[in-house]
């Protein structure tokens, strides 16, 4: 048994293991960064420590809805990185009966995202896999804009 928080984006449910789970945050002031690709909101600090901002609505190609909009803080790597969903629904427990190995393509998600689907009886949550959600390229861009935002935060400049 596995338990997962499950959230929403773009209408769909989606789930992260809850053992990735750092913690759940409001919305708050996102620093934006020059040349970051697009899905990349910036950066936010939390307890003084910057975490990287990933919005998961861009990055799957959903329209964002702002109603409920929440950040979760995951582990990722040896890292924290922050994912933006529309809004968080609940916490559950899928058996191994219960998951299903992706299929090779769902609703335009490419399978590396994917860990599986979780069945709760009619509903089917999309079982994210957080280690894939960058590619290397993507996870070097992020290093340097977080250097870059720490040596300037405390001078004023913008980044």
């Amino acid at each position: 048994m596995k338990k997962f928080a499950v959230f929403k984006i773009g209408g769909e449910d989606f789930g992260v293991e809850i053992n990735r789970i750092v913690e759940i945050l409001k919305t708050q002031k996102i620093h934006s960064l020059p040349e970051l690709p697009d899905f990349l909101s910036g950066v936010i600090t939390v307890r003084s420590e910057v975490i990287p901002l990933l919005d998961l609505r861009k990055r799957f190609g959903f329209q964002p809805s702002v109603k409920k909009e929440r950040i979760i803080i995951v582990q990722y790597d040896s890292e924290k990185i922050g994912l933006l969903v529309d809004e968080i629904k609940e916490i559950i427990s899928l058996t191994t009966e219960e998951i299903i190995g992706p299929p090779s393509i769902f609703k335009g998600l490419k399978r590396k995202y994917l860990t599986g689907l979780g069945k709760k009886g009619d509903r089917i949550i999309i079982l994210l896999n957080i280690d894939d959600l960058l590619t290397s390229e993507e996870k070097i861009i992020l290093k340097e804009s977080e250097g870059i935002f720490e040596e300037d935060a405390g001078s004023g400049k913008p980044t």
